[in-house]
């Protein structure tokens, strides 16, 4: 019997696709014929490969109108966003723009004598493990660098957004990328960390569940193969007293629900300075009283269902948690009737909360978030850095200066002043404690998609 991988719908509990997995051995050659393809792709010059790679972005945009009715069908989100096309394009775009710069040899010396430099050479076979909550998104932040630095590339998606891997290899392999450069594989846990416990790879790059990154460590113990993880978070937002209340309500609670609060870096927890506090709330919940919960086809929905029905029963969990704990629901679920228990859930607006509660301390990745007042800096601090999270931190002030002094103290990856839940490529991607280590993106993701090799020439 063959193995399948399955994506249900979570707009109706259907089967939406379902392809067959590799087996061990049919995994085994896809990776041999990578690491051949590789040797050719890296000799090619670098502007070649980044031309390939930009091209294959834009055949991908071509697919654009099929592509937003198969995220919602897969994972829920609207139709009305319109898919993930101009980050992708941008986060492609731009680490195309920096490679001839980032890959340049850094020159050590030259003389009568010697001739020194450093080249940064590709690690060889990339494997890309990507999530489903932002599909193209996440996996172009790894695929585009690394293939650009003249690594062979298996992409390996999410089972609830298995069609994305599918298409993002048509639109390569048609722009000229070979085949076995860029591979979309089905793979089942067993034969994924069995490929890496034999160091089938030189760098994979995970983005998912905290267990999920400690499953590809503990795959990768002993290898020496390098790995780069993305996991879990509880991003916080501070409002200070002298924010712009108005753009801090609406970018937070927006970073809070948007997506189905299905987001990496979403705000899942809000510290607002006390004199603030009572306003903040009650814009909070007027804005989000105002969402319509709904089927992701129709355009007049703003909030999808959750991607899975087992996502949802955990933020249910959380938020009943907290309340029988004492919290305060502030939305009405009247407002809400197509809440049906399962994929489709209302969002929430919790007060009262602490961190005693898991609501505020376990990641939920769902549309709830808890607003606790805060007097003062320090509090505000003390409670963002109670986390085992570290993604990114929102900070609400006018004044750049105390912004930068409380980002130096606050232990995580990402510290924004006056936005929130959005990645810069010419930032590194990175995070700290459970969330992981690592760095996409940036310079720096061009680093750790490849090594240094040093060349020390005494001339005859």
């Amino acid at each position: 019997m063959t193995n399948t991988v399955k994506c249900i719908s979570p707009i109706d509990g259907s089967l939406y696709a379902e392809r067959p997995v590799l087996t061990q051995s049919q995994a085994e050659a896809a990776v041999a014929r990578a690491r051949a393809a590789q040797i050719e792709w890296a000799a090619r010059p670098l502007s070649e490969r980044s031309a390939l790679v930009m091209a294959g972005v834009t055949a991908v945009g071509a697919m654009n109108d099929e592509i937003v009715l198969e995220i919602a069908h897969q994972m829920g989100r609207p139709v009305r966003y319109g898919g993930e096309f101009g980050g992708f394009n941008e986060r492609a775009s731009y680490m195309a723009t920096i490679a001839e710069d980032a890959l340049a040899d850094i020159a050590v010396g030259e003389d009568a004598q010697f001739k020194r430099y450093i080249k940064r050479v590709p690690h060889g076979v990339v494997l890309v493990v990507a999530p489903w909550n932002y599909p193209y998104l996440t996996a172009i932040n790894t695929v585009a660098p690394a293939l650009i630095a003249g690594n062979a590339v298996l992409l390996k998606h999410a089972s609830q957004t298995l069609l994305v891997g599918e298409r993002m290899a048509a639109a390569f392999h048609s722009v000229g990328i070979p085949a076995d450069v860029f591979q979309n594989v089905f793979l089942d846990h067993a034969t994924t960390s069995a490929l890496i416990a034999a160091k089938s790879f030189g760098f994979v790059n995970f983005t998912g569940s905290v267990g999920g990154g400690q499953a590809m460590e503990r795959a990768a113990a002993g290898t020496f193969t390098g790995v780069g993880l993305e996991l879990g978070g509880k991003d916080p937002g501070y409002v200070m007293e002298d924010a712009d209340l108005d753009a801090a309500v609406d970018t937070l609670i927006d970073g809070a629900m948007f997506n189905s609060g299905q987001c990496c870096c979403g705000i899942e927890r809000i510290y607002v300075h006390e004199s603030l506090y009572d306003a903040f709330v009650e814009k909070a919940v007027a804005i989000v009283s105002a969402y319509k919960l709904g089927n992701p086809l129709e355009e007049t929905t703003t909030l999808g269902p959750m991607a899975h029905t087992r996502f949802a029963a955990e933020v249910r969990a959380q938020t009943e948690e907290a309340i029988a704990a004492g919290a305060t629901a502030l939305i009405d679920p009247a407002l809400f009737p197509q809440d049906d228990g399962g994929a489709y859930l209302m969002p929430q607006i919790l007060t009262n909360v602490t961190h005693d509660m898991r609501v505020m301390r376990d990641e939920s990745f769902g549309p709830v978030v808890g607003i606790m007042s805060v007097k003062d800096d320090a509090e505000a601090i003390a409670l963002m850095n109670d986390s085992n999270f570290g993604l990114t931190a929102s900070l609400w002030t006018k004044d750049i200066d105390r912004a930068a002094r409380i980002g130096d103290q606050i232990e995580t990856g990402t510290v924004f002043m006056n936005r929130a839940d959005y990645l810069d490529p010419g930032l590194c991607w990175t995070g700290c404690k459970d969330t992981g280590r690592g760095g996409g993106l940036s310079v720096i993701g061009y680093h750790n998609l490849t090594r240094p090799k040093s060349y020390h020439f005494k001339k005859a």
